[in-house]
């Protein structure tokens, strides 16, 4: 069992910065994969970045460039540092782990997420 806790969102100005955090806690070392996803209002939740524990990452297309994610398996935190915010990235922001067992099955792990605003 994984229980992810993020923090870190908030009101910002388009323009600006902003960093999530993301605390793993329970079987953390079991997890492969970690990454950040959101949800807008009346969209579906979808895939903002992504980092394998080998630290190979995976953007979206709308964040490539402006987005950074970092991993720290030690302390079992996945951040996100957002730059150039834009007010298209509002959206709740929810942190994901992904664990494999033996059998090659996947099992996904969610946060309560953590709310973005980007706003003047």
């Amino acid at each position: 069992q994984v229980q992810l806790v993020e923090s870190g969102g908030g009101l910002v100005q388009p323009g600006g910065s902003l960093t999530l955090s993301c605390v793993a806690s329970g079987s953390r070392f079991s997890i492969a994969n970690m990454g950040w996803y959101r949800q807008a209002p009346g969209k579906q939740r979808e895939l903002v970045a992504k980092i394998t524990s080998g630290g190979i990452t995976n953007y979206a297309d709308s964040v490539k460039d402006r987005f950074t994610i970092i991993r720290d398996g030690g302390k079992g935190t996945v951040n996100l540092q957002m730059n150039s915010l834009k007010s298209e990235d509002t959206a709740l922001y929810y942190c994901n782990a992904e664990v494999r067992s033996v059998a090659g099955l996947w099992n996904d792990y969610w946060g309560q997420g953590t709310q973005v605003t980007v706003s003047s």
